[in-house]
């Protein structure tokens, strides 16, 4: 299961059918789709939600059904509300994960990215490394594994980012979806795909074209967001999950496929050997020890 906000949901990743969000959620189920014949899978993630909603309803159904894997990204609609204090949404986002780690649910963490790089949204940056460290220490304290996107560097490359600057396109869903199947010991190919995944670097504009690019993005995204904000609304308001069941993948005639090629040795996606035992080298992914009960 995931739940989130509209990363989770999968906003701006249109690769899905019909042009549906698919986003980095759906992007590792449909990996983790091809070894387990009878893998099912639910997505509760919705644009605009905040803790209180994440770790409420969706956290509820969470627990409801036990699932084997759920991952985390929660918090960033909080830390951009100026009066919300650190200290109080990190408490909340702690006890969520600790009722998660105590029915037993294999938890991964998604912490915040780093903002620097965008005009305004930098004026953030220090409330989402603040509130990016509490999650790494309650990864700590509570044995769960985290992906810090902080760490990785390919989410700087405005390449990996949508129009609006604030969602990531399908290449840097792409990216974080790797970077936790290499986590979890199911690689979706080298660590280049997640590290260095361009081979040039970044187009660099002209200072007048960037201005003119800053003004464009700030009339057609900021400006609505802004006002959204102001008037306590949110884009996700009367929005329902896109995958609110947990339920198959895949369809009965796949899932057969795939249990023959498992059975026959012949399974797309072999674990790395002993991964679930062996930490990751990487700061953008840490490997808990047992949660303390």
């Amino acid at each position: 299961m995931a739940i989130g906000d509209s990363i989770t949901e999968g906003m701006e990743d249109d690769s899905g059918p019909g042009g549906q969000y698919r986003g980095f959620a759906d992007r590792l189920a449909e990996h983790l789709g091809q070894v387990t014949a009878d893998f099912r899978y639910a997505n509760l993630g919705v644009r605009g939600r905040r803790m209180k909603h994440i770790f409420g309803e969706q956290l509820d159904r969470t627990l409801e059904w036990k699932p084997d894997l759920v991952t985390v990204l929660a918090g960033g609609n909080d830390v951009l509300r100026p009066g919300t204090r650190l200290d109080d949404i990190a408490e909340e986002f702690e006890q969520g994960i600790r009722r998660l780690c105590d029915a037993g649910i294999r938890t991964v963490i998604i912490s915040g990215h780093d903002t620097g790089w965008i005009p305004v949204l930098r004026y953030y940056r220090g409330r989402i490394a603040v509130f990016s460290m509490h999650m790494r220490a309650i990864a700590e304290r509570t044995g769960t594994e985290i992906v810090d996107m902080w760490a990785l560097n390919a989410l700087t490359d405005p390449r990996a980012w949508s129009d609006d600057r604030l969602h990531l396109n399908g290449t840097g869903h792409q990216i974080v979806a790797a970077r936790i199947a290499d986590l979890l010991g199911f690689p979706m190919g080298p660590r280049e795909s997640w590290t260095d995944p361009w081979t040039t670097p970044p187009r660099q504009l002209p200072a007048i074209l960037r201005r003119r690019e800053n003004r464009r993005w700030a009339r057609q995204h900021l400006v609505p967001w802004l006002r959204r904000r102001a008037m306590g609304r949110s884009s996700g308001d009367g929005l329902l999950p896109k995958r609110p069941e947990l339920d198959y993948l895949n369809d009965e005639e796949t899932r057969a496929r795939i249990a023959r090629a498992i059975a026959e040795g012949r399974s797309p996606l072999v674990p790395v050997e002993d991964a679930a035992e062996q930490p990751t080298s990487s700061p953008s992914g840490v490997k808990g020890p047992e949660p303390l009960r």
